[in-house]
């Protein structure tokens, strides 16, 4: 709805817009070090700041870090920003936005392994902290970090060593 697709540089003379190491490359013709993107974030808020008040851009981006089922180094991503609105708006419209695309490729019940999912409903919102304190059957906003790794154990959920609250 006005949104403008854009495409930003895949080759960057510095990396950011997300918390990952990059994939370094040389450029011959320039002699030039240069980086793979991790994420298109800084140059579409650049637009938004330059006066596009809506941009959005599916992007390939390239992180090199772990591979397991939760990290691939090389992944597709849609991001979008509007100017003017605040984030319940935007998650009004995401919400709009999966029930579109979920209405017009199928259904708007969808299976995800044994849970059945109804985008017609309107999406719960409660702080993070919140739902996690529902799951665990604990109030892990002021634990500290040895109770959280023996809610983690609990809930056989690994946890990195290198991870911390620092980290994240």
């Amino acid at each position: 709805d006005g949104f403008i697709e854009v495409e930003t540089p895949i080759l960057q003379p510095l990396y950011g817009g997300a918390n990952a190491r990059p994939f370094l490359t040389h450029h011959n013709s320039l002699d030039q070090e240069l980086y793979l993107r991790i994420a298109d974030e800084l140059y579409l808020k650049r637009l938004i700041i330059g006066g596009i008040d809506k941009v959005y851009e599916l992007a390939k981006n390239f992180r090199n870090e772990g591979i397991d089922r939760n990290h691939n180094p090389e992944f597709t991503s849609l991001e979008f920003y509007q100017a003017y609105v605040d984030y319940e708006y935007m998650m009004d419209f995401v919400e709009k936005l999966f029930r579109t695309v979920a209405g017009n490729i199928g259904d708007l019940k969808l299976a995800w392994g044994e849970m059945k999912i109804d985008l017609s409903k309107k999406f719960i919102r409660k702080p993070i902290f919140n739902l996690l304190s529902d799951a665990t059957g604990t109030d892990i906003s002021k634990l500290n970090e040895k109770e959280l790794i023996k809610i983690c154990d609990k809930f056989k959920i690994d946890v990195s060593p290198q991870l911390d609250r620092k980290s994240v």
